[in-house]
C-alpha cells in the first residue's frame, strides 16, 4: 500500500478526533457545510450555463477562426504561433474548451512540436478567467467585477506572450 493512499482516510480521520476532542459534533458541522455547498453551486450555475453556451456559439458561428485570421499578423510579429489563436481566444473562457483546442493542436503538430509546446505551457500559465470570476464572485454574491476583468485579460495576454518567450528561450527558434 502506498503512503499517498493513505494521505485522504488519515486527514478524515484527523478531523474526526480534533472534532471530538472539542467537543464539536462533526456530522452536523458536515451537513451544515455541504447545505452552504449547495446553496452556492444554485447560485454560481446560471452564470457557468451562460458562459458555456456563449463558448458553445462562439465556436459554431465561425467568428473563431474570423478572429484567428485576423489576429495572425500581430501574434507572428510577437513570435506567438498563429495556430495558437484558437487556444488564446477560449482560455479566458473555458478550460475544458481549451484543453480540447490545445489537444487538436498537439494531434495536428505533435507535442514536441514548437506549436505544441506553446500550447502546453500556455494552458499552464493562463487561467480561466471567466469562468474563476463566474465562481468566486457569484460565490460571494459579487456583481460588479469593475477592474477585474481587464487585470485578469492583462495578466492572461501576459501569459500567453511570456509562454511563447519562455518556450523559444528553452527550447530555441522553430
Amino acid at each position: 500500500m502506498n503512503l499517498s493512499s493513505l494521505v485522504i482516510p488519515l486527514l478524515l480521520a484527523a478531523v474526526a478526533v480534533v472534532g471530538m476532542g472539542r467537543r464539536v459534533d462533526v456530522y452536523n458541522v458536515l451537513t451544515r457545510g455541504a447545505e452552504e455547498g449547495l446553496s452556492v453551486l444554485l447560485r454560481i450555475i446560471p452564470a457557468l450555463v451562460g458562459l458555456l453556451t456563449a463558448v458553445s456559439m462562439f465556436r459554431a458561428s465561425g467568428a473563431m477562426e474570423w478572429l484567428s485570421g485576423l489576429c495572425a499578423p500581430v501574434l507572428e510579429f510577437f513570435g506567438v504561433p498563429p495556430e495558437t489563436t484558437p487556444l488564446m481566444l477560449i482560455r479566458p473562457v473555458s478550460g475544458n474548451g481549451a484543453l480540447a483546442v490545445a489537444s487538436d493542436l498537439m494531434a495536428a503538430h505533435g507535442p514536441d512540436s514548437y506549436v505544441g509546446r506553446v500550447a502546453a505551457v500556455m494552458l499552464g500559465s493562463t487561467e480561466t478567467t471567466f469562468y474563476t470570476i463566474a465562481v468566486y464572485f457569484g460565490s460571494a454574491g459579487i456583481h460588479r467585477t469593475r477592474h477585474t476583468v481587464p487585470a485578469a485579460l492583462a495578466a492572461d495576454l501576459t501569459g500567453f506572450l511570456a509562454s511563447a518567450l519562455a518556450v523559444r528561450l528553452f527550447f530555441g527558434a522553430p
